[in-house]
């Protein structure tokens, strides 16, 4: 067998080991879910069929209706917070980041404030931004930075922060300032932690987001209301929906920059990695 068929062999074997691994894991989630709706939630079904509380894959959609429309709307509402959020989070997390990096005594100042911005349970202070802010969309906006931005603020300040001192000195014998310094060296080598935390805060958004929805109904509700406002009717199926339409949300805007990282920094960063 020569070398070239080997290393055909051994590329279809990862890529189906790729396929095959996601799919058993999904069928181990399903069969988990059967398991749950049909042994180990007791009272799941009325004697009538009904269903109380898990309710089978199979059967999600019988108590549906005309609420598909309903929760599209509440999922694109959900959709355009967690955007705008993550959005501000970004050019806000990056600023402060740039700002720190030009020097110790800021970053000492201001870090661990935003530890502690990141430690404080947001439900703690979700009921807080409501009272001072109104439970409107503005609220929905700032509960989404909050929870979004310390992965963007840490991963860009760490990848401004550890570009190798040889490179500094080459910039410094070539009297690079301060902004060219900025601009032409630490940017480029930081963008693979900045998408890094941009990805992390991606699905972060998703979760401040319907938060947000499940304090702040004024206006247009999103999916976070509808979840909880299913749970309160006794719509199981109409809850799991919109629970999985979150979960889609959150996987899909995560996906995105994902692809955008490999778009950006893939041509010229390669992971170090090996395939086992």
């Amino acid at each position: 067998m020569s070398v070239v068929t080997k290393e055909f062999d051994a590329k279809r074997t990862i890529r189906l080991v790729d396929f095959l691994g996601p799919v058993g894991v999904f069928g181990l989630f399903v069969g988990l879910w059967y398991l749950a709706a049909y042994q180990l939630v007791p009272h799941n079904f009325a004697p009538n069929g009904t269903i109380i509380l898990v309710p089978p894959p199979h059967r999600l959609w019988e108590d549906m209706g005309n609420q598909w429309p309903v929760i599209w709307r509440a999922t694109l509402l959900t959709a355009k917070v967690s955007l705008l959020g993550l959005s501000l989070a970004f050019v806000i997390g990056v600023i402060s980041a740039v700002t720190m990096s030009q020097a110790r005594w800021i970053e000492k100042s201001f870090y661990p404030y935003l530890i502690a911005l990141q430690a404080v349970p947001i439900l703690a202070i979700t009921p807080l931004i409501g009272n001072t802010f109104g439970t409107n969309f503005r609220s929905r906006i700032l509960v989404t930075i909050i929870i979004a931005i310390f992965p963007i603020v840490s991963n860009t300040l760490f990848g401004l922060t550890s570009v190798e001192q040889n490179q500094h000195d080459l910039l410094t014998l070539n009297g690079a300032g301060r902004f060219k310094r900025l601009f032409k060296l630490q940017f480029p080598a930081a963008m693979p932690s900045i998408f890094t935390g941009l990805g992390i805060s991606a699905g972060l958004s998703v979760i401040g987001a319907v938060v947000a929805d499940f304090f702040f109904n004024r206006g247009d509700p999103g999916i976070g209301y509808r979840i909880v406002l299913y749970s309160r009717e006794l719509k199981p199926g109409r809850m799991f929906v919109s629970s999985i339409m979150a979960i889609i949300l959150g996987i899909s805007i995560f996906v995105f920059f994902e692809f955008l990282k490999k778009r950006v920094v893939g041509h010229w960063h390669t992971a170090t990695r090996t395939n086992n």
